[in-house]
């Protein structure tokens, strides 16, 4: 069994910012579904700053580099409590070429941070 792990972890007040300042930040990094679901909670940059880390996670579990290397939309995190990976484009060709069956992912956050593992195997 092969297996692949990635991690991040980001301050929630930077994409807080990032939210604020940066009008295509949503539309650029999110798709329609994560943006819904983001808007929708009491606190948005908490829930955007998980699913931004999840998307670092994931692309690191697949040996992307982050944020130039492929597109942040390629990465789709859905679903709760138990979020699931959805991959297209470039990444989910590079998963296919690992031989990547699945990808687990973990997402957590306190007042100020929020973490992501990923876990990528070929089960």
């Amino acid at each position: 069994m092969s297996v692949h792990v990635g991690t991040d972890l980001i301050e929630i007040e930077r994409i807080r910012r990032s939210l604020g300042r940066y009008a295509r930040f949503r539309e650029r990094c999110f798709t329609e579904a994560e943006r819904a679901y983001c808007d929708s909670r009491a606190n948005p940059a908490q829930s955007y700053a998980g699913r931004f880390a999840g998307k670092e996670a994931v692309g690191k579990a697949l040996g992307f580099g982050v944020a130039r290397a492929f597109a942040w939309q390629e990465i789709e995190i859905a679903g709760r409590p138990k979020p699931a990976v959805r991959l297209s484009g470039r990444l989910a060709e590079r998963a296919a070429a690992l031989g990547v069956g699945s990808v687990d992912l973990s997402m957590t956050h306190s007042r100020e941070l929020a973490q992501a593992v990923a876990v990528a195997t070929d089960g």
